[in-house]
């Protein structure tokens, strides 16, 4: 398995963990030169949104991921963490609304976490 999928999974394990809402992923491979996967999720408010910001960056480090640039801080509504192949996007329900990446990004195939196999 190429080490993009591997992260991804380690990313949705870890929202998945801390309750994260309506988890999609989105192969932007081949439309985009600045990742490989977004990984997009719902908190329901900003303590919880943190909460899912530690674990994923957690347990991509200990996957060997490197966080490279993170967006948003725990007053924010949406958090941004770029570790280049993937980047991970954790919205308020709001935001998620308002900015709408899977509609942005549609031409990106979204796929079910169990084909990463």
């Amino acid at each position: 398995m190429e080490r993009a999928a591997e992260f991804v999974k380690v990313a949705y394990s870890a929202l998945a963990a801390k309750k994260g809402e309506d988890i999609r992923v989105l192969d932007i491979r081949g439309i985009s030169v600045i990742s490989d996967y977004f990984v997009i999720a719902t908190g329901g408010n900003s303590s919880q949104l943190e909460a899912m910001k530690d674990e994923v960056d957690e347990q991509l480090g200990k996957a060997g991921a490197t966080l490279k640039q993170i967006e948003g801080n725990r007053n924010s509504s949406w958090i941004l963490m770029d570790y280049g192949e993937i980047i991970v996007h954790i919205f308020s329900r709001d935001d998620r609304l308002f900015y709408n990446l899977e509609r942005i990004w549609g031409d990106g195939k979204e796929i079910d976490i169990e084909e990463l196999g």
